[in-house]
C-alpha cells in the first residue's frame, strides 16, 4: 500500500439525488380500471413494434449458432439433428414469454387494489424513469433490479407500465412453472423461464443464450433479471451471478449492437412482506413450494401495513464505456462469431468487475428508513446482555445520533425532517410492532418464551432449544433490517475491527490487518475485487471526516469524540466475525472426518445451538444458515478446507485444522495477522 493517503473523493453528503413521486396518489382518487384500461403505446428501441411470439422463436431456431450447437451435440451423442431439433423446439416452448396485453391490463388492475391495501406509498424517482425512457430509444437496456422480495418483478412492470414504458421480458425460475394459472399468467405479462441450473447442457445453454440475445440484439423489449440470481434472504446484497451478464454483454464484445445500456434499479421495502418467512428459512425451516394455493392462503397479509417502498432507477451504464480501455474486442474478430466459446481471462474478470460495480451502484441508491437504524441499535443493545431493553428515550437519542453519521458515511436516508425524532421513532415501532413492544417505557424485542402453532396445528414443546429458535426468528428478522446499512458502514467498521485487533498505531499494520479482514468476509459483502486500497483509503477519509481518527504519512490515532463511533462500527462487524469463528471451532472440535457439504449446516447450527444455551456465543444471528454457508465458502476460498470428491454429486469436507485454528486465533485477537501462516492467506 502507499504510504501516503490520498483523499480524491468527493463529500458523499453532496452526492446529487432524484425526488420521489408517490405513483399510488394518484390511484387512490381515480380509477382503477380506467388505469388498467388506459392507451398503452410505449416507445420502443429505434421506433421498432413488438416481436410476435413466433417470430422470435423462428429468429432463434434460425440462428447459427444454435445450428452449430446442434450439430455438435449430434456428432457427439450419435443423435441425428431431427432428433435434436425437436428436443430444442420443446426446451423453446418450456422456456419462452407469450406477451399479452390483455394480461397485463388484468395484472395492473389487481395490483393496484393489491399495493393500495399494503403499501402507503410507492415512490419512484422520475428522472430516473425519464432517463429510462431516452436509454430505450437509443440502446438495448437491460434492467438490473436489486432482489429482496417476491414482489419484486410485479413491481417493476407495474411501474414501467404506470409511465407508458416499455414492458421488460424478464428472466424467472422455473418454480412459478408450477403455479398454476398463475404461471401462465406471468408468462403472459412477460416471464420466461429458466431452469435453476444446467451444468453442462450445452443444448440448453445454447437455447437459452441465443433467445435472450436475439430479444436484445434486436430491442423488441427491455430484458430484467436479477444480477444477484436469488432474493436475499438476509437483505444484504449477494455476490452477482455472472451467467446472464455474460449473455447480455456478449453482442457488445462481438460488434453485433453499438453499445448496451445497464440500468441498475434499487427497491426498497420499509417492511418486507417475507420477513418472518426468510428467518425461518435461514434456520433450516424449508422453504414453501411456489403454488396457487399457496398464494391464495397468503392473503391474510392484506390486512397487514408494510409501510412505503421506495424505487430508484439508476444511472443508465454503458457497456461501452465500462470496456472502454479494458477490452480488446478485436480477438473477436479471429473465430466466427457463430461458434460459442468461453470467455478469455480478460473477459471474465471485466465482466465479474463490472458486476460488483453495479451492485455497489444498487446499494448506493438503497433508501433507507428509520426502523432500519432502531433495529441496529437494539440488536447492538441485545447482544450488550440488555434484556430489558432501551428506555425509549436513549433509543431516540442514539437514533439520532446515528442518523447524523449516517448522513455523514453518505447513506440514502428517508428520515421525515418536519417531523418531531419522536413521533418518528413511535411511528416506526408501530409499523414494526410484530418485532418489538414498549412496556414500562423501555422498547425490547418481542422474544416472548413459547413456540407458536401453525393454524390447525398444536403449538410445539416448549423447550429451550425451540425457545431459542423461536427468539432467533425475531433477532434474524430485525438483523434483515440493520443488513440494509451495511453497504455504508461496512468498510469502516472493517477498519475499526482492524483499529481493534492492532497492537500498534501504524498505519500500515492496521492495513494488513483490515486487508486480512477484508478478505476473510468478501464472500459476506460486496467488497469489489483488487480494491483493497480504495476501500481503506475510504474508509480513513469517512473516520477522519467524521471526527472518529486523525491519520497522518505513519499513524492512524482515535480521537476522544472518536471512541463512539469506533465501538458502534466495531460491534457491526461482531456478530459476523464470532460466526466465523464458531465456525472454525466446530471444524477443529467436531467430528467432520467425511462431512459432506449438505450434513455441514444442520451439524453446524447444532453445535451452535449448544454453545448458545451453555451461553459460550451472545449472538443468537449465528445461527443463519447464510452466515454460516460464507464462513464455509470463505475456508475453502482460503484453502484452509478442501472439497473432496466422494461420487458423482458428493462432496466430503477435507479440514486442515491448524490453518483454520490460527484463522480463529486471529478472528479472536490472538494472534497478529502477520503470523506467517495467516500472512500466506
Amino acid at each position: 500500500m502507499a504510504s501516503k493517503a490520498v483523499y480524491s473523493h468527493r463529500d458523499p453528503e453532496l452526492k446529487k439525488r432524484d425526488e420521489f413521486e408517490d405513483i399510488l396518489e394518484e390511484r387512490r382518487t381515480t380509477s382503477d380500471l380506467r388505469y388498467a384500461l388506459k392507451c398503452y403505446t410505449p416507445v420502443l428501441y429505434k421506433g421498432l413494434t413488438p416481436c410476435k411470439t413466433s417470430e422470435l422463436k423462428n429468429m432463434v431456431l434460425q440462428s447459427d449458432q444454435l445450428h452449430y450447437v446442434i450439430n455438435q451435440v449430434s456428432k457427439e451423442t450419435g443423435t441425428g439433428t431431427d432428433e435434436i431439433q425437436v428436443e430444442v423446439e420443446a426446451i423453446l416452448e418450456e422456456m419462452a414469454h407469450r406477451l399479452q396485453l390483455s394480461t397485463v391490463r388484468f395484472f395492473a388492475f389487481t395490483l393496484s387494489k393489491i399495493f393500495k391495501t399494503l403499501f402507503s406509498s410507492i415512490c419512484v424517482n422520475e428522472e430516473g424513469i425519464q432517463r429510462l425512457q431516452q436509454a430505450i430509444q437509443e440502446h438495448p437496456v437491460v434492467l438490473l433490479p436489486s432482489h429482496r422480495s417476491y414482489m419484486d418483478f410485479l413491481l417493476m412492470s407495474y411501474i414501467l407500465y404506470t409511465y407508458d414504458l416499455a414492458l421488460p421480458v424478464i428472466a424467472a425460475g422455473m418454480d412459478f412453472m408450477g403455479m398454476k394459472i398463475v404461471g401462465e399468467m406471468l408468462r403472459m405479462s412477460g416471464a420466461f423461464f429458466i431452469r435453476r441450473s444446467f451444468g453442462g447442457d450445452k443444448l440448453y445453454w445454447a437455447v437459452f443464450s441465443e433467445y435472450v440475445k436475439i430479444m436484445l440484439k434486436n430491442g423488441f423489449a427491455p430484458v430484467e433479471f436479477f444480477l444477484e440470481g436469488t432474493r436475499s434472504r438476509t437483505a444484504k446484497s449477494l455476490t452477482p451471478k455472472l451467467g446472464l451478464l455474460n449473455i447480455v454483454m456478449d453482442p457488445f464484445l462481438k460488434g453485433e449492437v453499438f453499445d448496451v445500456s445497464l440500468v441498475p434499479v434499487s427497491i426498497s421495502y420499509e417492511r418486507t412482506l417475507e420477513e418472518a418467512l426468510y428467518a425461518r428459512e435461514l434456520l433450516g425451516v424449508p422453504k414453501p413450494k411456489e403454488s396457487t394455493s399457496g398464494l391464495f392462503k397468503a392473503r391474510k397479509i392484506l390486512s397487514e401495513d408494510y409501510g412505503s417502498i421506495h424505487v430508484y432507477f439508476g444511472q443508465p451504464v454503458s457497456a461501452r464505456n465500462l470496456a472502454e480501455g479494458r477490452v480488446n474486442r478485436s480477438q473477436f474478430n479471429l473465430t466466427p462469431r457463430h461458434i460459442p466459446r468461453k470467455p478469455a481471462e480478460e473477459i471474465q474478470d471485466f465482466v465479474n468487475d463490472s458486476a460488483f460495480r453495479l451492485v455497489r451502484a444498487q446499494e448506493e441508491s438503497m433508501v433507507l428508513k428509520p426502523w432500519v437504524l432502531l433495529a441496529t441499535l437494539l440488536l447492538q443493545n441485545q447482544s450488550a446482555g440488555n434484556k430489558r431493553g432501551m428506555p425509549l428515550d436513549e433509543l431516540t437519542e442514539q437514533a439520532v445520533w446515528l442518523r447524523d453519521l449516517s448522513r455523514q458515511f453518505g447513506a440514502f436516508l428517508h428520515w421525515p425532517e418536519h417531523i418531531p425524532p419522536s413521533k418518528v421513532i413511535s411511528s416506526s415501532l408501530s409499523l414494526h410492532r410484530s418485532l418489538v413492544r414498549i412496556s414500562e417505557g423501555r422498547v425490547q424485542l418481542t422474544l416472548e418464551k413459547g413456540g407458536r402453532a401453525e393454524p390447525g396445528l398444536r403449538p410445539p414443546a416448549i423447550t429451550p432449544e425451540n425457545e431459542l429458535l423461536n427468539q432467533a426468528v425475531v433477532i434474524l428478522s430485525c438483523a434483515s433490517y440493520r443488513n440494509q446499512t451495511l453497504h455504508v458502514f461496512i468498510r469502516s467498521s472493517l477498519l475499526a475491527s482492524a483499529i481493534h485487533y492492532a497492537s500498534v498505531n501504524k498505519k500500515q499494520e492496521i492495513f494488513n490487518t483490515f486487508s486480512f479482514l477484508r478478505n476473510m468476509f468478501s464472500n459476506e459483502f460486496i467488497l469489489r475485487p483488487g480494491a483493497e486500497v480504495q476501500d481503506f483509503e475510504d474508509a480513513c477519509y469517512l473516520l477522519v471526516k467524521s471526527g472518529t481518527l486523525q491519520i497522518n504519512q505513519q499513524e492512524v490515532l482515535v480521537t476522544e469524540r472518536g471512541q463512539r463511533t469506533l465501538a458502534f462500527l466495531t460491534n457491526i462487524l461482531d456478530p459476523f466475525v464470532q460466526g466465523y469463528q464458531m465456525v472454525c471451532r466446530f471444524l477443529c472440535e467436531e467430528e467432520t472426518e467425511g462431512l459432506t457439504e449438505k450434513q455441514f449446516v444442520p451439524a453446524i447450527r447444532k453445535f451452535i445451538i449448544k454453545h448458545l444455551l451453555i451461553g459460550r456465543l451472545k449472538y443468537a444471528e449465528v445461527l443463519s444458515s447464510d452466515l454460516q454457508k460464507n464462513a464455509l465458502a470463505a475456508l475453502l476460498r482460503l484453502g484452509a478446507v478442501q472439497k473432496l470428491r466422494r461420487s458423482e454429486e458428493e462432496w466430503t469436507l477435507k479440514v486442515n485444522t491448524v490453518m483454520v485454528n490460527s484463522l480463529e486465533d486471529t478472528l479472536g485477537g490472538k494472534l497478529p495477522t502477520q503470523n506467517p501462516l495467516v500472512a500466506r492467506l
